[in-house]
Protein backbone atom coordinates (compact mmCIF):
# COMPACT_ATOMS: atom_id res chain seq x y z
CA UNK A 1 0.00 0.00 0.00
CA UNK A 2 1.32 3.43 -0.85
CA UNK A 3 1.30 5.80 1.92
CA UNK A 4 1.68 9.68 2.08
CA UNK A 5 3.68 12.40 3.66
CA UNK A 6 3.46 15.81 4.00
CA UNK A 7 7.29 17.25 2.54
CA UNK A 8 6.48 20.96 3.30
CA UNK A 9 4.35 23.75 2.98
CA UNK A 10 4.06 27.58 2.48
CA UNK A 11 1.91 30.60 2.64
CA UNK A 12 1.31 33.79 1.19
CA UNK A 13 -0.54 36.89 2.28
CA UNK A 14 -1.05 39.30 -0.40
CA UNK A 15 0.19 43.06 0.13
CA UNK A 16 -2.52 44.82 1.86
CA UNK A 17 -3.03 44.68 5.81
CA UNK A 18 -6.22 45.97 6.84
CA UNK A 19 -6.77 46.46 11.09
CA UNK A 20 -9.64 46.90 13.05
CA UNK A 21 -9.56 50.21 13.74
CA UNK A 22 -10.31 51.16 10.19
CA UNK A 23 -13.40 49.07 10.10
CA UNK A 24 -14.61 50.15 13.05
CA UNK A 25 -14.55 53.66 12.33
CA UNK A 26 -16.34 52.99 9.17
CA UNK A 27 -18.77 50.99 11.09
CA UNK A 28 -18.71 53.51 13.64
CA UNK A 29 -18.35 50.87 16.50
CA UNK A 30 -16.33 50.51 19.67
CA UNK A 31 -12.58 49.71 19.98
CA UNK A 32 -12.22 45.90 19.97
CA UNK A 33 -15.74 45.15 18.71
CA UNK A 34 -14.27 42.99 16.26
CA UNK A 35 -11.73 41.30 18.06
CA UNK A 36 -13.89 40.24 21.05
CA UNK A 37 -16.69 38.49 18.73
CA UNK A 38 -14.57 37.13 15.89
CA UNK A 39 -10.96 36.94 17.23
CA UNK A 40 -10.16 38.64 14.28
CA UNK A 41 -7.47 41.85 14.35
CA UNK A 42 -5.93 41.84 11.34
CA UNK A 43 -6.93 40.70 7.51
CA UNK A 44 -4.61 41.21 4.25
CA UNK A 45 -6.57 42.15 0.65
CA UNK A 46 -4.96 41.71 -2.75
CA UNK A 47 -4.64 44.74 -4.11
CA UNK A 48 -3.71 44.66 -8.53
CA UNK A 49 -3.26 41.25 -7.79
CA UNK A 50 -5.17 38.27 -8.97
CA UNK A 51 -5.73 34.68 -7.46
CA UNK A 52 -4.12 32.93 -10.06
CA UNK A 53 -0.93 35.24 -9.17
CA UNK A 54 -1.56 34.62 -5.26
CA UNK A 55 -1.82 30.56 -5.82
CA UNK A 56 1.24 30.72 -8.16
CA UNK A 57 3.92 32.87 -5.26
CA UNK A 58 2.50 30.69 -2.49
CA UNK A 59 3.96 27.70 -4.71
CA UNK A 60 7.24 29.17 -5.99
CA UNK A 61 7.73 29.03 -1.88
CA UNK A 62 7.71 25.35 -2.34
CA UNK A 63 10.85 25.51 -5.08
CA UNK A 64 13.40 27.50 -2.53
CA UNK A 65 14.10 23.95 -0.97
CA UNK A 66 12.05 21.14 -3.13
CA UNK A 67 12.36 19.92 -6.44
CA UNK A 68 8.45 20.48 -7.86
CA UNK A 69 9.13 20.31 -11.60
CA UNK A 70 8.37 16.88 -11.59
CA UNK A 71 4.79 16.54 -9.31
CA UNK A 72 2.33 14.19 -10.84
CA UNK A 73 -0.85 16.27 -9.75
CA UNK A 74 -1.47 19.90 -9.12
CA UNK A 75 -4.79 20.36 -7.22
CA UNK A 76 -6.20 23.81 -6.57
CA UNK A 77 -9.49 24.34 -3.84
CA UNK A 78 -11.02 27.77 -3.92
CA UNK A 79 -14.22 29.38 -3.89
CA UNK A 80 -13.43 32.65 -5.36
CA UNK A 81 -11.71 32.26 -9.65
CA UNK A 82 -13.56 34.52 -11.72
CA UNK A 83 -11.95 31.99 -14.91
CA UNK A 84 -14.03 28.71 -15.57
CA UNK A 85 -10.58 28.05 -18.01
CA UNK A 86 -7.69 27.14 -17.67
CA UNK A 87 -8.10 26.57 -14.14
CA UNK A 88 -5.78 28.14 -11.49
CA UNK A 89 -3.52 24.65 -11.43
CA UNK A 90 -2.90 24.94 -15.06
CA UNK A 91 -1.57 28.55 -14.69
CA UNK A 92 0.89 27.27 -11.99
CA UNK A 93 1.67 24.52 -14.39
CA UNK A 94 2.32 27.13 -17.62
CA UNK A 95 4.41 29.61 -15.21
CA UNK A 96 6.60 26.99 -13.15
CA UNK A 97 7.14 25.19 -16.36
CA UNK A 98 6.16 21.99 -14.76
CA UNK A 99 6.30 18.54 -16.25
CA UNK A 100 3.11 17.46 -17.98
CA UNK A 101 0.56 16.15 -14.76
CA UNK A 102 -2.67 16.08 -13.70
CA UNK A 103 -4.16 19.25 -13.16
CA UNK A 104 -7.45 19.93 -11.52
CA UNK A 105 -9.00 23.00 -9.45
CA UNK A 106 -12.32 22.04 -7.11
CA UNK A 107 -15.52 23.66 -5.46
CA UNK A 108 -15.95 22.57 -2.29
CA UNK A 109 -17.07 25.45 -0.34
CA UNK A 110 -14.75 26.55 2.79
CA UNK A 111 -14.00 22.80 3.03
CA UNK A 112 -12.27 22.67 -0.04
CA UNK A 113 -8.58 21.96 0.74
CA UNK A 114 -9.52 18.59 2.65
CA UNK A 115 -11.48 17.74 -0.19
CA UNK A 116 -9.05 18.49 -2.41
CA UNK A 117 -6.11 17.10 0.14
CA UNK A 118 -7.95 13.89 0.18
CA UNK A 119 -7.97 13.39 -4.06
CA UNK A 120 -4.56 13.74 -3.77
CA UNK A 121 -4.40 10.69 -0.98
CA UNK A 122 -6.49 8.47 -3.35
CA UNK A 123 -4.44 9.17 -6.34
CA UNK A 124 -1.17 8.40 -4.34
CA UNK A 125 -2.89 5.16 -2.83
CA UNK A 126 -3.61 3.75 -5.65
CA UNK A 127 -0.58 4.46 -7.50
CA UNK A 128 -1.27 6.92 -10.23
CA UNK A 129 0.91 9.64 -8.39
CA UNK A 130 4.03 10.29 -6.38
CA UNK A 131 4.18 13.80 -5.42
CA UNK A 132 1.41 16.37 -5.61
CA UNK A 133 0.79 19.56 -4.88
CA UNK A 134 -2.65 20.70 -2.74
CA UNK A 135 -3.36 24.40 -3.00
CA UNK A 136 -5.98 26.39 -1.20
CA UNK A 137 -6.70 30.12 -2.53
CA UNK A 138 -9.03 32.82 -2.16
CA UNK A 139 -9.35 36.26 -2.96
CA UNK A 140 -12.49 37.29 -1.32
CA UNK A 141 -11.87 41.20 -0.95
CA UNK A 142 -14.12 41.57 -4.49
CA UNK A 143 -16.85 39.55 -3.01
CA UNK A 144 -17.31 41.41 0.08
CA UNK A 145 -20.98 43.34 0.40
CA UNK A 146 -19.30 46.58 2.04
CA UNK A 147 -22.30 47.55 3.87
CA UNK A 148 -21.94 43.82 5.57
CA UNK A 149 -20.23 43.78 8.73
CA UNK A 150 -20.96 40.26 9.07
CA UNK A 151 -18.26 39.85 5.97
CA UNK A 152 -16.55 42.67 5.87
CA UNK A 153 -15.06 41.95 9.47
CA UNK A 154 -14.07 38.89 8.84
CA UNK A 155 -12.76 37.40 5.20
CA UNK A 156 -9.28 38.31 4.01
CA UNK A 157 -7.39 36.79 0.92
CA UNK A 158 -4.51 34.31 0.81
CA UNK A 159 -2.93 31.30 -0.47
CA UNK A 160 -1.22 27.92 1.10
CA UNK A 161 0.33 25.28 -1.06
CA UNK A 162 1.51 21.68 0.42
CA UNK A 163 3.56 19.86 -0.96
CA UNK A 164 2.90 16.09 -0.61
CA UNK A 165 4.61 12.47 -1.77
CA UNK A 166 4.10 8.81 -1.85
CA UNK A 167 5.95 7.39 1.44
CA UNK A 168 6.62 3.20 1.93
CA UNK A 169 6.59 3.87 5.82
CA UNK A 170 2.88 3.32 7.29
CA UNK A 171 1.66 6.78 7.96
CA UNK A 172 -1.71 6.74 9.91
CA UNK A 173 -4.90 8.43 7.49
CA UNK A 174 -8.29 8.36 8.40
CA UNK A 175 -10.98 10.08 6.64
CA UNK A 176 -14.63 11.30 6.94
CA UNK A 177 -15.76 13.85 4.22
CA UNK A 178 -19.74 14.82 3.87
CA UNK A 179 -22.25 17.37 2.71
CA UNK A 180 -25.52 18.40 4.59
CA UNK A 181 -27.82 19.90 2.55
CA UNK A 182 -28.15 23.89 2.61
CA UNK A 183 -31.81 23.79 3.18
CA UNK A 184 -31.89 27.65 4.99
CA UNK A 185 -29.18 28.89 2.07
CA UNK A 186 -26.85 30.19 5.13
CA UNK A 187 -24.34 30.45 3.18
CA UNK A 188 -23.22 31.10 -0.61
CA UNK A 189 -21.84 33.08 -3.63
CA UNK A 190 -22.44 33.45 -6.96
CA UNK A 191 -19.99 35.64 -8.92
CA UNK A 192 -22.13 38.60 -10.33
CA UNK A 193 -23.22 39.47 -6.59
CA UNK A 194 -21.48 39.06 -2.97
CA UNK A 195 -20.51 36.60 -0.42
CA UNK A 196 -24.00 35.84 1.28
CA UNK A 197 -23.32 34.72 5.34
CA UNK A 198 -25.67 33.95 7.97
CA UNK A 199 -23.57 34.40 10.83
CA UNK A 200 -25.71 32.73 13.74
CA UNK A 201 -26.56 30.05 11.31
CA UNK A 202 -23.13 29.08 10.37
CA UNK A 203 -22.37 28.65 13.95
CA UNK A 204 -25.15 26.74 14.70
CA UNK A 205 -23.77 24.62 12.09
CA UNK A 206 -20.41 24.77 12.25
CA UNK A 207 -20.37 23.75 15.98
CA UNK A 208 -22.78 20.71 16.26
CA UNK A 209 -21.68 19.22 12.67
CA UNK A 210 -17.94 19.38 13.07
CA UNK A 211 -17.92 17.93 16.61
CA UNK A 212 -20.12 15.00 14.96
CA UNK A 213 -18.31 14.87 12.46
CA UNK A 214 -14.85 14.28 14.35
CA UNK A 215 -16.45 12.04 17.13
CA UNK A 216 -17.48 9.81 14.10
CA UNK A 217 -13.36 10.09 12.90
CA UNK A 218 -12.37 9.25 16.10
CA UNK A 219 -14.74 5.82 15.62
CA UNK A 220 -13.17 5.01 12.69
CA UNK A 221 -9.79 5.89 13.45
CA UNK A 222 -10.02 4.12 16.76
CA UNK A 223 -7.36 6.68 17.67
CA UNK A 224 -7.67 8.49 20.94
CA UNK A 225 -8.34 12.10 21.11
CA UNK A 226 -5.67 12.28 23.61
CA UNK A 227 -3.01 10.80 21.29
CA UNK A 228 -3.65 13.98 18.76
CA UNK A 229 -1.37 16.38 18.98
CA UNK A 230 -2.97 19.17 16.69
CA UNK A 231 -6.44 20.27 15.81
CA UNK A 232 -5.76 22.18 12.87
CA UNK A 233 -9.28 23.85 11.74
CA UNK A 234 -10.30 26.34 8.54
CA UNK A 235 -10.19 29.89 10.96
CA UNK A 236 -13.57 30.15 10.48
CA UNK A 237 -14.26 32.80 13.88
CA UNK A 238 -12.56 31.92 17.11
CA UNK A 239 -15.61 31.66 18.99
CA UNK A 240 -16.81 28.67 16.48
CA UNK A 241 -13.57 27.17 16.68
CA UNK A 242 -13.60 27.63 20.64
CA UNK A 243 -16.58 26.09 21.56
CA UNK A 244 -15.82 22.96 18.71
CA UNK A 245 -12.54 22.66 21.57
CA UNK A 246 -14.77 22.66 24.40
CA UNK A 247 -17.07 20.27 22.88
CA UNK A 248 -14.88 17.47 21.57
CA UNK A 249 -13.02 17.84 25.44
CA UNK A 250 -9.73 18.91 23.79
CA UNK A 251 -6.94 21.04 26.02
CA UNK A 252 -7.50 24.33 24.15
CA UNK A 253 -3.20 24.26 23.13
CA UNK A 254 -4.03 21.11 20.92
CA UNK A 255 -6.08 23.89 18.51
CA UNK A 256 -4.02 26.08 16.49
CA UNK A 257 -5.50 29.11 15.81
CA UNK A 258 -4.15 31.89 13.69
CA UNK A 259 -7.08 33.80 13.15
CA UNK A 260 -6.22 36.93 14.64
CA UNK A 261 -3.44 37.74 11.99
CA UNK A 262 -4.84 35.83 9.30
CA UNK A 263 -8.70 36.60 9.54
CA UNK A 264 -10.79 33.65 7.54
CA UNK A 265 -9.37 33.18 4.12
CA UNK A 266 -12.04 30.28 3.08
CA UNK A 267 -10.15 27.31 1.17
CA UNK A 268 -6.53 28.85 2.19
CA UNK A 269 -6.66 28.74 5.80
CA UNK A 270 -5.54 25.28 6.58
CA UNK A 271 -2.58 25.23 4.67
CA UNK A 272 -1.59 28.24 6.09
CA UNK A 273 -1.74 26.66 9.22
CA UNK A 274 0.25 23.67 8.14
CA UNK A 275 2.83 26.23 6.56
CA UNK A 276 3.07 28.63 9.64
CA UNK A 277 3.41 24.97 12.11
CA UNK A 278 6.21 23.62 10.42
CA UNK A 279 7.96 27.09 10.14
CA UNK A 280 7.93 26.96 14.05
CA UNK A 281 8.71 23.50 13.86
CA UNK A 282 5.41 22.57 15.88
CA UNK A 283 5.11 19.53 13.59
CA UNK A 284 7.10 16.34 13.60
CA UNK A 285 7.42 13.37 11.85
CA UNK A 286 5.22 10.71 13.62
CA UNK A 287 2.64 13.39 15.07
CA UNK A 288 -1.03 12.79 14.31
CA UNK A 289 -3.21 16.29 13.74
CA UNK A 290 -6.83 16.33 12.52
CA UNK A 291 -7.66 18.81 9.57
CA UNK A 292 -11.07 20.44 9.85
CA UNK A 293 -12.77 21.92 7.33
CA UNK A 294 -16.55 23.40 7.06
CA UNK A 295 -18.70 25.62 4.96
CA UNK A 296 -20.37 26.64 1.91
CA UNK A 297 -21.94 23.79 0.49
CA UNK A 298 -22.48 22.64 3.17
CA UNK A 299 -19.56 20.84 3.22
CA UNK A 300 -17.41 19.20 6.00
CA UNK A 301 -14.53 16.88 6.21
CA UNK A 302 -11.99 15.76 8.89
CA UNK A 303 -8.76 14.25 8.43
CA UNK A 304 -6.53 12.34 11.09
CA UNK A 305 -3.11 11.75 9.38
CA UNK A 306 0.28 11.15 11.04
CA UNK A 307 2.75 13.67 10.27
Amino acid sequence: MNYLKIVDAKAYMPNKKVLNEEIEKKFNLKKEYISKRTGIKERYYAVNESIEEMALKSVKKLEEKNNILDVDLIIVATTSSKNLMPGISNYIQKELDINPCICLDILAGCSGFINAFDIAKVYIEKGRVKKAIVVGVDLLSNAIDESDLGTVAVLSDGAGAVLIEKCEEKKEYFVNIKAEKDEKNILYYKTDSKIYMDGKEVYRYAVKKTVENIKELINISGISLEKVKYVIPHQSNLKIMQAIANRIGIDKNKLYINIDKKGNTFCASIPIAIAEMLEKELLQSGDEVILLGYGGGLNLGSILLEI
